[in-house]
């Protein structure tokens, strides 16, 4: 019964949506109990004291933390064959992933957000890679980052300003990588061969070696993974079937040296290779089905990205002092086709590759737990230098059509920007606890950002989206374009100081029950619009282009209880939340030429729940639910911020109103000793706004880009055994093909604006440890 217990636990979520860590305590508990033939004493019924997350920068159990937690252990996500961010958002309450393509991802946390794109702008909710904010590039190619040998993630909600800084508005995804072990040697490989819908194959392959050096004090762990995943969209423009395939791989190698007992050091080298072969987006209206797409070339948005930290630690007789450096390269291939805004009447489109260097150091003090004060002391520095070299083009065999002539080659402007993002600041956070059952926490941040733009010198520009204009609506070709070059120019430098703060109070009015409330606040970085005060060359009465947009301000107010309940075979997280969101960062477009800019408008609220139940009444059975109810609207906004954003008075946000999981789990001897498990799990989401829904800069005037998403419900079948060494299952995913609009883009350049569930895959996951 023991073995198959703790096979059960691992597998709590095997092939289904991860339940966080609950289910591994409870069956931790249950197992616990029955080797001691007797119920647990109250004391040893608190189980999940052993599951702790550093979501505070110190390591505290996940039920005395005052924030809306969800965590997913190492175990769960490897067993579950995760490489990405796929079914993350669907474990964890009042969260939405937007994702538009691979390496097109923005989380939407209790619906902060205007939509689910934020070009030009930061993510809502920050996200960490170790200590790297990954989501700090300004923009949404963030790249899929593999998710296999993690040691944890955690996924906080609600704002994280404190201690995360800038862009975790509405809360933080922290994907805390593996350390070495310097005293066990061990393995492990995973394979994921699956069919997605009628005949794609889908192929992932994971390993990771944990290799001792020297006993104690010197460790080595490599981890490596690849992908490729036949696409399922069919691409009328370019001809090509399947066109959105995937092509991923990379992996790390930690170095871990203990020289005493009190000094680490930490060296970890990573790199990620993401190579989509198309874009995903599909047009519902190009085909008797929805996937079909429409592009002169292939979109793509691949990433390569290096990563270097060296992280040194020292403890000293009571405190414990933490340096960590990182050194990331990330190069970024964007080209899309933008046809699409003149209905593909001619061509229009954009290869923008760039490349973003980024330094990060943070230094913190952190007190060990002991006494009526816990405390955290640091400083932060973040510098990020990114070029971004845009070229628009036309085709060749438009420019032979039209007669249009002049150009040096097929691209009709060309330029070179260069800008420079900094932020640093000092943080502390204090825990004072009044008795074993009461304390309070204070925290806060004190930090300042800037921000630079500039062009180089070189490069052109013409009349060509005029001259293109003429012959293709008037009838008046064969003209010569008109070459300017580019001169050199100086953006202005927005510059931003500021605190956040962050107060709880924590009780706990029985030893199975926690109870917390908490204010906080969140903050975005300023943006300055690259082309500010520029009149569009097609129609000068359009809206002239902003000066850009400053720090937006949220403040959320939180109450909250964690509890567990008959020796931890029940539990129950709980959070209500008020969230007041002020002089908003919204992305807009200008209707004639497409010119993406920032700025600011009015005030928004976003009220809600959210809960995580958990139950397992015997060694076999485990039943987890999950979800989010949550009310989002514009509550402030004047006429000439309307005018500027599309935005209305009353206007949802971009999440959904209603979202939850819900996932059983059975587990039974099976075969050849081994330990089968049953899983099935159902997801919902329901529908949301793409984007405000009137045209920037004409008051009145809904956009022909609005929509809406479509609510949707997803089945997760398998069925699993797991033996000595070895796991193998079978899954299955949309185990019903729901082919629902999961994501709407909200600017007019692209034919294909609809991202849908991914079809039906089915497949056989084979793991192995030692």
């Amino acid at each position: 019964m023991g073995s198959r217990l703790i096979a059960a636990a691992s597998m709590a979520a095997l092939f289904a949506l991860p339940v966080s860590a609950l289910a591994q305590a409870t069956a931790e508990a249950i197992e616990a109990e029955r080797e001691q033939g007797e119920a647990p004493a109250p004391a040893m019924a608190q189980e999940l004291d052993t599951v702790y997350v550093t979501a505070t920068r110190r390591a505290e159990p996940l039920k005395d933390v005052p924030i809306s937690i969800t965590a997913l252990s190492q175990d769960e996500l490897d067993a579950k064959g995760i490489v990405g961010y796929e079914g993350m958002a669907h474990a964890t309450p009042g969260v939405v992933l937007n994702r538009a393509s691979a390496n097109f991802n923005n989380f939407t946390a209790r619906g902060i957000a205007t939509n689910g794109y934020n070009a030009n702008l930061q993510s809502t909710v920050a996200i960490y890679i170790d200590e790297l904010p990954i989501s700090a590039n300004g923009n949404s190619t963030i790249l899929d980052p593999s998710l296999y040998d993690v040691e944890r993630i955690e996924f906080l909600r609600g704002p994280q300003g404190t201690l995360f800084g800038s862009g975790s508005l509405a809360g933080a995804l922290r994907i805390l990588t593996h350390a070495p072990d310097p005293n066990v040697f061990e393995g492990s490989v995973l394979a994921d061969v699956g069919v997605t819908g009628s005949s794609s194959l889908r192929q992932r392959y994971n390993a990771m070696l944990n290799v001792p050096l020297v006993e104690d004090r010197l460790a080595l762990r490599v981890v490596s993974f690849s992908r490729n995943e036949e696409g399922y969209v069919d691409n009328l423009g370019t001809g090509i079937d399947k066109s959105n395939e995937l092509e991923s791989w990379g992996g790390r190698a930690t170095l871990l040296w203990e020289p005493t007992d009190r000094l680490s050091m930490q060296l970890r080298l990573s790199r990620e290779e993401s190579t989509p072969k198309d874009s995903s987006l599909i047009n519902p209206d190009r085909g008797g089905d929805r996937d079909k797409r429409y592009s002169d070339r292939p979109d793509r948005f691949s990433g390569e990205m290096t990563n270097y930290n060296l992280t040194v630690g020292y403890q000293f007789d009571s405190v414990k002092l933490t340096s960590s450096s990182t050194w990331s390269d990330y190069e970024a291939y964007f080209n899309v086709d933008l046809a699409g805004t003149y209905n593909q009447a001619f061509a229009f489109a954009l290869d923008a590759p760039g490349e973003n260097r980024t330094f990060v150091q943070e230094m913190r003090l952190v007190s060990d737990t002991s006494g009526p004060f816990d405390w955290v002391l640091g400083g932060f520095y973040f510098k990020r230098e990114r070029d971004v070299y845009f070229g628009y083009r036309s085709n060749e065999e438009y420019l032979a059509a039209s007669g249009i002539t002049g150009l040096p080659d097929e691209y009709y402007l060309k330029y070179h920007t260069f800008d420079v993002s900094k932020e640093q600041a000092l943080f502390g956070q204090l825990t004072w606890r009044f008795t074993d059952d009461a304390w309070a926490t204070f925290g806060l941040r004190y930090g300042s950002t800037e921000a630079q733009g500039f062009t180089r010198e070189g490069g052109y520009s013409s009349d060509y989206l005029t001259l293109a204009y003429y012959c293709s609506f008037l009838g008046i070709c064969g003209l010569p374009v008109t070459i300017t070059p580019v001169a050199a120019a100086e953006g202005v430098k927005a510059k931003e100081s500021g605190p956040s703060y962050r107060v709880s109070a924590s009780w706990r009015p029985t030893p199975s029950l926690t109870t917390y409330a908490a204010v906080a606040t969140g903050f975005r970085a300023p943006v300055v619009n690259a082309r500010a005060g520029a009149v569009s060359a097609i129609d000068p009465d359009d809206l002239v282009i902003p000066y850009g947009a400053d720090s937006d301000e949220l403040v959320s107010y939180e109450l909250g209880m964690k509890g567990r309940w008959m020796n931890g075979r029940l539990a129950a997280n709980l959070a209500l939340y008020h969230t007041d969101w002020n002089d908003i960062q919204v992305q807009a477009n200008r209707v004639s030429d497409s010119v993406q800019f920032a700025t600011n408008i009015g005030g928004a609220y976003s009220r809600g729940v959210e809960f995580e139940l958990m139950a397992m009444p015997n060694s076999s059975w485990t039943f987890a639910l999950n979800g989010s109810i949550n009310r989002a609207k514009v509550d402030t906004l004047t006429a000439e911020e309307a005018a500027v954003s599309g935005a209305v008075m009353g206007a949802r946000l971009s999440g959904p109103e209603y979202s939850g999981s819900l996932t059983v789990n059975y587990s039974f001897d099976w075969f050849r000793n081994s330990v089968g498990n049953a899983s099935l799990a159902v997801v919902h989401v329901g529908d949301f706004p793409g984007s405000f829904p009137n045209v920037p800069g004409q008051p009145g005037v809904v956009s022909p880009t609005y929509d809406y998403t479509e609510s949707y419900t997803l089945v997760n079948a398998s069925l699993a055994a797991a033996f000595d060494r070895f796991t193998v299952g079978l899954y299955a995913e949309n185990l019903f093909d729901d082919r629902s609009i999961n994501y709407v883009h909200p600017e007019a350049f692209i034919d294909g604006r609809y991202g849908v569930v991914r079809p039906r895959t089915v497949g056989v996951r084979v793991g192995y440890r030692f």
